[in-house]
């Protein structure tokens, strides 16, 4: 029987590699998007588009449904993918543009990853997937909001991961490092005169979307997914250097490079 998935924003990037692959893969994909324009696209490339919003709680209540009556209430995967990164120095941002960061990347993943489980927990041996960041582990001058709501999706999805133990539904993150897609130019600058820009390091470490491929089948398909899947040098080394440099000298790193 074809196994159902859905992944959250396939307009472009990671979401709509992943949706593409795991299609040819036999997968019955169904392709979440928040721009109505993009559906008859993501149809025609024989995906099953569905509308969600991540920053509209009806709007997802709506894609609830209708993922409940397309997979007849069987879900064996969520890949919650969608979300936008609000780059400014803390100080410039407001309480509005906080709360939209984590609306989006943070709220909306509780939202739809709760009113599945059910969905989920009927097919049995279900996945949930969740796209971090490797600033979900670190954090740097300028991308304070966007790090918040990756840590914050960390935690709960190590909360997530220890409440399901006792069942048949793995929870593993994806931590990308620096990827070749339109993430960048989609930021949302508190200041537009003065954007928060990579450092040109990151740049020479990035690799394409497809470099996330191998990890998100193995969360799929291995008997024993993995807790977090680092992605790119930039994630690996970063992992390490937390683990064993002291906070004052990862702060002069990450100051440093941010400045770049």
């Amino acid at each position: 029987m074809q196994k159902n998935i859905l992944i959250t924003g396939c307009s472009s990037g990671i979401g709509l590699i992943t949706a593409l692959d795991l299609h040819q893969r036999g997968y019955r994909v169904i392709a979440g998007c928040r721009k109505p324009e993009d559906l008859t696209r993501l149809n025609a490339l024989g995906l099953t588009a569905l509308h969600i919003d991540m920053d509209d709680p009806v709007s997802i209540e709506q894609a609830i449904e209708n993922v409940r009556r397309l997979t007849g209430g069987k879900l064996f995967a969520l890949f919650n993918n969608a979300g936008y990164g609000q780059y400014g120095p803390l100080a410039t941002i407001s309480r509005q543009q906080m709360a939209y960061q984590f609306s989006t990347n943070f709220f909306g993943v509780h939202q739809l990853t709760l009113g599945l489980l059910p969905l989920l927990r009927t097919h049995g041996h279900a996945r949930i997937i969740n796209t971090s960041s490797v600033m979900g582990f670190i954090a740097t001058p300028g991308r304070g909001a966007y790090a918040a709501s990756k840590y914050a999706l960390e935690a709960w999805s190590d909360t997530l991961r220890m409440e399901l133990a006792g069942e048949t539904i793995s929870v593993s993150l994806l931590q990308p490092g620096p990827i070749t897609t339109s993430f960048s130019q989609n930021v949302h600058q508190a200041d537009s005169h003065n954007p928060v820009e990579n450092p040109g390091i990151a740049a020479r470490f990035a690799l394409p979307p497809e470099a996330l491929l191998p990890k998100i089948h193995h969360a799929l398909e291995s008997r024993f997914p993995r807790r977090r899947y680092p992605v790119t040098l930039v994630s690996h080394a970063m992992t390490i250097a937390k683990r064993l440099l002291p906070t004052s000298v990862m702060d002069r790193i990450l100051g440093h490079r941010s400045k770049k």
